[in-house]
């Protein structure tokens, strides 16, 4: 697959999609697709925006700062999704930049979020990043701290979409995909946030509403 086109890769992954949603009795529609393009420049991207995909994700503000102006003057209906961990001191420019943030995981950060968007009067939606592998360099919202965090999104007013995770590296996804999954069911709330380039396949058979791909549509980061 990396030694195919942009427009390529993007069909083979959005196959692999509908194949997946198919096996559980989900249509393509229920699930969208967020290209992942932290690190990759505007030409890296263009090819895929010529090629219809419209949903991309970044992990850092700056970053995204710089790249993504340019291209939504230039390209349609581009949604915008902060997949990688928000300092407290960027909510303000991610409130204004992006449309969705999937990494809101802990009290201080649902406070400022807050405050940003009722200044900026902007909403992005938030899903709420679990620790679902329970490993302390990652991000996330401890499982049994969850209900305490849903809690003060509300009082802030943050629009939560759903959750989102990160599984441990080298294990098998889909437990810690299916905890995801119940604690979303319990919290009844819509959306999954969950599925990278190696395992979006079985996230989606599990639920995902949303999977986070970028080797397999951008190809190996040099």
């Amino acid at each position: 697959m990396t030694d195919a086109s942009p427009a390529a890769r993007l069909d083979l992954v959005r196959a692999a999609i509908a194949r997946a949603g198919g096996l559980a009795g989900r249509s393509a529609d229920q699930i969208t697709l967020i290209a992942v393009s932290k690190t990759h420049a505007a030409e890296a991207i263009i090819p895929l925006l010529e090629a219809g995909q419209r949903v991309f994700g970044e992990n850092r503000v700056q970053e995204a700062e710089a790249k993504w102006p340019a291209l939504r003057a230039r390209f349609h209906g581009i949604e915008l999704h902060l997949i990688g961990r928000l300092q407290s001191n960027k909510a303000e420019e991610a409130v204004a930049l992006f449309d969705a943030i999937h990494s809101v995981d802990r009290p201080s950060l649902v406070s400022t979020l807050g405050k940003a968007m009722a200044k900026a009067g902007r909403r992005p939606d938030c899903f709420i990043q679990v620790n679902v592998g329970v490993e302390s360099q990652k991000g996330g919202c401890p499982v049994a701290e969850l209900p305490d965090l849903l809690e003060r999104c509300a009082e802030a007013g943050l629009p939560v979409a759903g959750l989102m995770c990160i599984p441990p590296a080298d294990v098998e996804p889909a437990p810690y995909f299916a905890l995801l999954a119940k604690l979303a069911r319990r919290h009844v709330l819509p959306g999954l946030s969950m599925g990278m380039s190696g395992d979006f396949e079985t996230a989606v058979t599990i639920g995902a509403t949303h999977v986070r791909v970028g080797t397999a549509l951008f190809g190996e980061r040099s």
